[in-house]
């Protein structure tokens, strides 16, 4: 009887594979929590930085600070923020001293420093009192959460033994560049998206025209890259199950944006801020994120040269960790 069992370098992979989805869940935590504090004019709560209402005391800056829908959301965003850029430094310790890929370890220092400047951007929204940078904030948390979702990728044994590999021809091209568009489309469309939400005086009749425009532009070019994937390679499984994840992802997408399109234009003026609507807001920008997320795992599954680490390494003695592929017994 043939089993297979995992190797002490394979449980290391794994561990450090959990860990950084860890660190993508935790990130779209504070995604989350950060279109709440937008939603409900909260970022000004606490008009200070790196303190709060004066305090040093990260946990506890005011009493029952909690009680406190304003302070809740940012002083909670703050937390959560902490604790993101501390996984984050440690991912990116454990990436440089785990594991024999260069361009990875510079990946990770990436990650540090983008959670670097994300935090500081944060802090200057605050002391300029700029809605421009509460802006550029959300669209640079956007960046930040895709490396850590490119970092989660690399570290799966799909990506690692070159699964899912696009043969060379016409097809491939063609998939490669849909993707690549509609990962740029997407991305467009949050840098929109952020403008609309962070517009300091209501909502733009421009931004949101350009907005719904785009959603349809994005849309057919998801379509495009399910398409193609489903009908010329449907021999790999890892480029078809990522298409349907984002064909997924984009039709609830494209579902949510309608249904705040449609409370922003029916809704009563005079009827103010509803749980519904922060909820529906929340989740669009939450999804979106996910989208983003997955169109870019899509796209660096299609782009991959056929070449690139086409099977696993092989045994290095000057490796962090050896070989990955299991034993047979």
């Amino acid at each position: 009887m043939s089993t297979v069992a995992s190797s002490p370098s394979d449980r290391r992979w794994d561990w450090r594979h959990r860990f950084s989805w860890l660190t993508v869940i935790t990130t779209v935590l504070l995604i989350c929590w950060g279109g709440v504090v937008t939603s409900i004019g909260a970022g000004m709560a606490f008009p200070d930085w790196p303190t709060s209402l004066g305090s040093y005391n990260l946990l506890n800056p005011v009493d029952e600070w909690w009680t406190v829908p304003a302070y809740l959301a940012e002083h909670g965003h703050r937390l959560i923020a902490s604790l993101v850029g501390m996984m984050t430094v440690v991912l990116a310790a454990w990436t440089w001293w785990a594991d024999p890929r260069t361009w990875m370890r510079n990946l990770g220092i990436a990650a540090v420093v983008l959670v670097v400047v994300q935090g500081i951007l944060g802090g200057l929204r605050v002391l300029w009192v700029s809605i421009d940078l509460a802006a550029v904030h959300a669209c640079v948390a956007q960046l930040f959460f895709a490396v850590l979702v490119a970092m989660t990728l690399f570290t799966t044994k799909t990506w690692r033994e070159g699964r899912g590999v696009l043969p060379t021809g016409t097809n491939s091209r063609w998939l490669r560049g849909l993707a690549y568009a509609a990962t740029g489309g997407i991305y467009l469309q949050i840098v929109l998206g952020a403008l609309l939400r962070h517009g300091g005086g209501g909502v733009s009749p421009g931004f949101a025209a350009f907005h719904v425009t785009g959603a349809f532009v994005v849309v057919g070019l998801v379509l495009a890259v399910f398409v193609v994937a489903e009908k010329h390679f449907d021999d790999v499984p890892a480029v078809r199950q990522a298409a349907w994840s984002l064909l997924g992802a984009m039709g609830l997408q494209f579902a949510l944006g309608l249904a705040a399109l449609l409370v922003l234009l029916y809704a009563e003026p005079q009827s103010g801020l509803s749980l519904f609507s922060v909820l529906l807001t929340v989740a669009h920008l939450v999804v979106g994120a996910l989208l983003f997320g997955t169109s870019i795992v899509t796209t660096l599954l299609v782009v991959r040269p056929a070449e690139a680490e086409s099977t696993a390494p092989p045994v290095d003695s000057t490796s962090r960790e050896p070989a990955l592929a299991g034993t047979n017994s």
